[in-house]
């Protein structure tokens, strides 16, 4: 696995956040893009719908299976990226970069229950 930007937290459902204020952008890892195989199909929330963290909110189709990406964090949908709605592809090609899913404008804090790079990494080894 190649290294993970350190600016990232990640869920155990292979889910990563990126902080910006009170934003967190929201896409799958590498380990995850990996695993499904070939993306060919991706399904965004809507914009300024409500989620709660946890909650399924977004779909990712492979070649291999249907995936669903949950809410790290709770709040509200605040933008989705359309262009990879056309090219789902560039969520395996880039999925820390141009491969991210949505952005959700936080009702809190950053929860606890999130795990920084070397956790995650230790997770992902694990399995």
């Amino acid at each position: 696995m190649a290294d993970l930007p350190a600016d990232l937290s990640f869920t155990t459902d292979h889910e990563w956040v990126r902080v910006t204020g009170t934003v967190a952008r929201v896409g799958v890892t590498e380990h995850a893009t990996t695993a499904l195989g070939d993306i060919v199909y991706v399904s965004l929330p809507t914009v300024g719908s409500h989620i709660s963290q946890g909650d399924s909110c977004a779909e990712l189709e492979s070649t291999k299976s249907v995936s669903g990406v949950y809410a790290p964090v709770a709040g509200v949908i605040a933008s989705v990226n359309e262009p990879i709605v056309d090219a789902p592809e560039t969520i395996g090609a880039d999925p820390y970069g141009e491969g991210w899913l949505f952005d959700i404008e936080m009702d809190g804090p950053l929860p606890d229950t999130l795990l920084d790079a070397d956790a995650y990494s230790a997770l992902v080894a694990a399995s």
